[in-house]
């Protein structure tokens, strides 16, 4: 057995050869045998055999080989010197990255975080050395590994390093060789993880931050999907996939990526078996979070959904689902136990159905204006509705006044902040309806997107500010107050004009009130920014809000070197089949 001693005799002879260190490969297939002595001759090993590998290009499988099972030995010390050494083999072999990177993909299995921490390092400057043979060796475990974690971290890696290292190393080759690849990933995803980092990967990728990029992605997704197969309702993985599958595409539409094979897909294979969906998630534990998501995901889809078939018939089914959320006034004294709280209304559920109706309406005008009864009953849900959602803001300005921007943050508050948000925009949709006729001119920003300074302000709101009366739709609107006439400015004669003076005491004394907006703008403009606040109680996902009774709101490590000797157990059996 080589010992220590004999390991140095061996290095110094071939190093003091120099330019002829090539003739000694009896002493470099020795030093190979270290692999099979002690601790410190395996470590000696896998440095000398990183100092001398391109003098034998012979015995390079053997060399790699003997390197490779250092990678897997019991001493975490050793392994550690082992994947260190393993990038300094293809220095000026570029050849040989592939293999190298594809074991370095494989040892991210371990759980010691150091030890994983040096494989990342080591894949790193792999990349540095040759970017193609790395992503290759890299893709190669993505597609085929049997180990979940080796295939997650290998994606997180890759989405790592496009972030910290950019065009100096991803050129926009690289990009496209990740494009290609990532597109054999994706029809192969095994878990909804696996594909959301993928989808998280190409996001970043300079060449798909286009419109041409962004339809790519959208059509990634779509085949994902499958949008020519029908989707059985009680099939909860189905319904999973077209949930998770369609936020990733989400991002992309707009007025040039547009969503109309989702729309379609949506009315005939969703929309009317929304109950059944329902039923399949509530047995499957989700308790209403992903039905909300699903509402969500229509309400986003339909703004740029285009040109679409048989409109009427969609708003008539959209309407119809939004009646169910959306109940006649009641009588006597359960009317006043509603506006007082006493009463369950499903918030979220209406901003999207309300939202969808009033997108697919606007192309669609007659539906309500050419019927007088569906009118008259539609406005008698929607001013008790608003009646009930100017309360449930009285109390939710009340609970967030004079909170801190830390005490905003916390999960209740961030709750009530949606809230606020969901009954203000419900508010603006409802004052857009109540024009004689229906308007659907009324912008909005859905409450579950990020949240804008309009909110923020909202929320610190002490409640004392001008209310809106009630909505209603018996009677004329009352007449707009005609403000004052502007001062018209009066320019000075000369230098030294007194009238300069006067003008200027004037204007301290009455200032110029601003110029008028239009009547829509005005509207518009006070029903976001000052709606009147009350309660919310959270459900079990943040963005779902629904108001059941009166009162206040509702609150809503590493392995070390003692793990050495497990490693047998730890790791799998590293294959070196060179990627294909």
């Amino acid at each position: 057995m080589t010992s220590v001693e004999r390991l140095y005799a061996l290095y110094n002879t071939i190093d003091e050869a120099k330019d002829k260190a090539g003739e000694h490969e009896a002493e470099f297939v020795e030093i190979l045998g270290g692999v099979k002595g002690g601790a410190g001759e395996r470590r000696l090993t896998s440095q000398f055999i990183a100092h001398f590998f391109s003098h034998f290009p012979s015995l390079q499988e053997q060399a790699l080989n003997s390197l490779f099972d250092l990678c897997e030995d019991e001493d975490v010390t050793i392994r550690k010197q082992a994947i260190r050494d393993l990038p300094s083999l293809c220095k000026g072999r570029t050849e040989l990255v592939p293999k190298v990177a594809d074991i370095l993909a494989q040892l991210q299995q371990v759980e010691d975080q150091a030890e994983l921490s040096i494989v990342h390092n080591s894949l790193a400057t792999l990349l540095k050395t040759d970017a193609k043979g790395t992503l290759t060796g890299l893709f190669y475990q993505i597609q085929h590994s049997e180990d979940e974690l080796v295939r997650e971290r290998s994606i997180r890696f890759v989405h790592a390093k496009l972030r910290s290292l950019g065009a100096a190393v991803f050129t926009t080759q690289m990009e496209a060789l990740i494009l290609s690849e990532a597109k054999k990933v994706l029809q192969a995803a095994s878990s909804e993880d696996e594909f959301t980092l993928m989808m998280s990967t190409l996001r970043d990728l300079k060449c798909c931050q286009s419109v041409k990029g962004y339809q790519q992605l959208v059509d990634l997704v779509t085949e994902q999907v499958d949008l020519t197969q029908a989707l059985d309702p009680a099939d909860l993985e189905s319904v999973h996939r077209l949930i998770s599958c369609t936020k990733q595409a989400l991002p992309y539409f707009s007025s040039q990526v547009r969503s109309t094979v989702y729309v379609e897909y949506m009315w005939k294979e969703v929309v009317p078996v929304v109950e059944q969906i329902e039923t399949t998630l509530s047995e499957g534990g989700s308790q209403g979070a992903q039905i909300l998501d699903l509402l969500k995901i229509i309400a986003e889809l339909v703004p740029n959904a285009g040109n679409l078939e048989d409109v009427a018939a969609k708003v008539l089914v959209v309407f119809e689902k939004l009646l169910e959320v959306m109940p006649l006034p009641p009588e006597g004294d359960a009317a006043t136990e509603a506006l007082e709280g006493g009463v369950s209304l499903e918030f979220s559920r209406v901003e999207c159905l309300l939202f969808t109706f009033h997108q697919l309406a606007k192309h669609q005008t007659e539906f309500l204006a050419d019927d007088p009864d569906r009118l008259k009953d539609f406005r008698i849900r929607l001013q008790y509705f608003a009646r009930v959602s100017q309360a449930y803001q009285k109390r939710l300005r009340e609970a967030l006044a004079n909170k801190s921007g830390e005490e905003l943050k916390t999960d209740e508050n961030k709750i009530k902040l949606i809230a606020l948000k969901t009954t203000a925009n419900i508010n603006v949709l409802i004052k857009d309806l109540f024009h004689q006729p229906p308007s659907y001119k009324a912008n909005i920003v859905l409450s579950w997107k990020p949240a804008s300074s309009g909110v923020r302000a909202a929320a610190h709101s002490n409640g004392t500010e001008k209310r809106h009366p009630p909505i209603t739709f018996e009677g004329p609107s009352p007449a707009k107050s005609m403000k004052g006439e502007r001062q018209i400015y009066a320019p000075p004669r000369d230098k030294y004009s007194q009238r300069a003076g006067q003008y200027c005491e004037c204007v301290a004394k009455e200032p110029v009130e601003e110029e008028e907006t239009s009547e829509e703008e005005e509207e518009t403009s006070e029903e976001e920014e000052d709606p009147s606040a009350a309660e919310v109680v959270g459900e079990e996902d943040e963005g779902s809000v629904t108001r059941r009774v009166a009162g206040r709101p509702t609150e809503g490590a590493s392995g070390g070197g003692g793990e050495a000797s497990a490693a047998t157990e730890r790791h799998k059996r590293l294959t070196v089949d060179p990627p294909v």
